[in-house]
């Protein structure tokens, strides 16, 4: 088995001890720990993962590299409560044009008690939620919208990112599209247990668990990323 097939055992571990020990002198005294326990395998299942996104998304970013596809371990603390210098999971995430403007992506986190796999965004910044109302108003893009929603829905996945109670005002979609309206945010995910990663055949089943998700993000790409930054 290669840490494509599946993430070791030790990545799970290096978490779970560090949620408990979540300082720098501890960090510093198992960096070579997280390099060679996370890092290294995380590189790898991001090269992996690749060809196997390409098909659910064709021209997405698989980067293997730290501000690539690979989050920070460490925390941005500066505006926090929560001084905790690191993270305590696995980030990972794919996208479509420039990273800094991606309004959407593929993405994965590990963590010692799960594997959270998702699409779509967290968030819309101001002009992207104004072009994703716009496009939810558009009568081929809305009920693309609409059918890629019931679809999820038959294989029991929910949407996610709704935060309003009422539409905005200056836009109208028809009844079975207007829901959308509500969303400030779309994103989809399944959650599996921790060990998912750690079993043999871990690229083939994250593509399985990511194609039906996928078309999210292919919406959001086509219809609400600038233009100039989606491809």
């Amino acid at each position: 088995m290669t840490v494509t097939d599946a993430l070791p055992r030790a990545t799970l571990d290096f978490f779970a001890e560090l949620r408990e020990n979540n300082n720098r002198d501890w960090f510093d005294a198992h960096r070579s720990r997280y390099e060679e326990c996370v890092l290294a395998p995380a590189k790898e299942l991001v090269s992996g993962l690749a060809p196997r996104l390409e098909r659910l998304a064709p021209g997405i970013r698989a980067e293997p590299r730290v501000l690539g596809s690979i989050f920070r371990i460490n925390r941005d603390t500066r505006f926090s409560p929560d001084k905790r210098p690191y993270k305590d999971h696995l980030d990972l995430w794919f996208w479509h044009g420039a990273r800094a403007t991606a309004v959407s992506g593929l993405f994965l986190r590990l963590t010692p008690e799960s594997v959270v796999i998702g699409a779509g965004a967290h968030g819309l910044a101001k002009a992207q939620l104004q072009r994703f109302r716009d496009a939810v108003c558009d009568p081929r893009a809305g009920l693309e919208l609409r059918d890629i929603a019931e679809g999820l829905e038959s294989a029991g996945i929910g949407i996610h990112g709704r935060e309003l109670t009422r539409p905005p005002r200056g836009h109208v979609a028809p009844p079975d599209v207007e829901p959308f309206l509500l969303h400030r945010a779309l994103f989809v995910a399944v959650t599996e247990p921790a060990e998912f990663a750690t079993e043999p055949g871990l690229l083939d089943r994250l593509e399985r668990r990511w194609r039906p998700l996928a078309p999210v993000h292919r919406w959001l790409v086509d219809h609400v990323q600038d233009t100039a930054t989606a491809r």
